[in-house]
């Protein structure tokens, strides 16, 4: 099973964190240097992966990981999941739209979460083991 690790970047840890608890393979789409071929090859893994996992945290800066989000939950609503993590105190407004945003995704179908321990476990879950 493979699992894409989309969402909020700005040097965040929390893909780390959660790459430290995962039992199943998974594509990070972060990379040093963004050039157009990321942008394919990105695009492929999200296609390939068996789920497609946003998560939203108060370091994100703009809104294209809501808007993957929500293509995602329209075209692949049961292989979606999605998370709004972190300390938000001081980013009330923001994480209220992306709450509400989180809502759409899940009313599409998409499973939502609530922590990265949460995360780990759902797919850890599904890992075939041998």
């Amino acid at each position: 099973m493979k699992v894409f690790l989309g969402g909020t970047c700005n040097e965040t840890t929390w893909r780390d964190e959660l790459i430290a608890l995962l039992e199943c393979d998974y594509f990070n789409p972060v990379v040093d240097d963004w050039t157009p071929a990321c942008i394919d090859n990105e695009y492929k893994e999200k296609q390939n992966a068996d789920y497609q996992l946003y998560v939203i945290t108060p370091a994100a800066t703009g809104c294209f990981s809501i808007a993957e989000l929500i293509d995602a939950s329209n075209k692949y609503p049961t292989k979606t999941v999605c998370a709004l993590i972190g300390d938000w105190d001081n980013e009330i407004g923001r994480y209220k739209s992306f709450n509400e945003s989180m809502n759409v995704a899940e009313n599409n179908g998409a499973i939502r979460l609530y922590s990265l321990v949460e995360i780990a476990d759902f797919f850890n879950g599904m890992v075939v083991r041998e």
